[in-house]
């Protein structure tokens, strides 16, 4: 079976991220017997006038990391129409930040939500700079057991790979996890590093790099469950 899927990010073959993503879709498809067509989407191109209609043909959305992005706007763009159309989303590292600011102004309503990283004198900062750097280190997630992650893991903890110095400011969780997005994974002191939104069939960030542990005799659970949402949709 044939499924399509969008990378939305800038890539450049040089960054080890996003070499492990295409790898990690090698990995999961083969191991489920799917042909996976990916193609990477500059933010660029999304932040064109009617660009996130094309969106609409593929099967699945991945919001890959490396941010700053060329575009915050088009990658925002692609997640608000993943969310709004139901289109199977995974955002990882700059993803899971760029999903938390989309949720914040189109859903939440909060249009002055920023990220520190692009606008760092801003004073709704909804994504803030860690207080200890989380590049090159692993550590251990622990999963909300009801959650769609949880049950792809089919445990209660994993240990994954992180390069970020960015993530959920502190400040806003109340707000930001006031409504259908809960948090699905966090780290040893209850910090926030995964997230899902509710009712979607597949909407999911991680601050993590689940690409950086798939191999091809161990795909990840948590690609290879967005490739599963990807491909049911592929086929309606």
């Amino acid at each position: 079976m044939d499924c399509s899927l969008a990378i939305i990010g800038d890539f450049k073959p040089e960054n080890r991220s996003h070499r492990a993503t295409n790898d990690a879709i090698d990995h999961c498809g083969a191991s489920l017997g799917l042909k996976i067509q990916p193609q990477w989407i500059a933010t660029g191109e999304m932040a064109v006038p009617g660009a996130v209609e094309r969106l609409r043909e593929f099967g699945g959305i991945w919001v890959a990391p490396a941010s700053p992005y060329n575009s915050m706007a088009g990658a925002l763009a692609a997640i608000r129409a993943a969310r709004e159309q139901r289109i199977p989303l995974l955002g990882t590292c700059g993803g899971f930040q760029h999903i938390i600011l989309e949720y914040a102004r189109n859903v939440l309503g909060i249009a002055d939500a920023e990220h520190e990283e692009t606008a760092p004198g801003a004073t709704r900062l909804f994504i803030s700079r860690l207080q200890c750097s989380l590049v090159g280190r692993t550590m251990t997630i622990r999963l909300q057991p009801d959650s769609l992650l949880g049950r792809l893991y089919g445990r209660n903890t994993a240990e994954e790979q992180y390069h970020c110095n960015f993530g959920v400011n502190p400040e806003c969780v109340s707000t930001l996890f006031s409504g259908d997005l809960r948090v699905a994974g966090s780290d040893d002191e209850g910090v926030a590093r995964a997230v899902e939104l509710a009712g979607h069939p597949f909407f999911a960030g991680t601050l993590f790099l689940p690409q950086h542990n798939s191999r091809a005799a161990a795909p990840h659970p948590v690609i290879c469950g967005f490739l599963k949402a990807a491909a049911r949709r592929e086929i309606r």
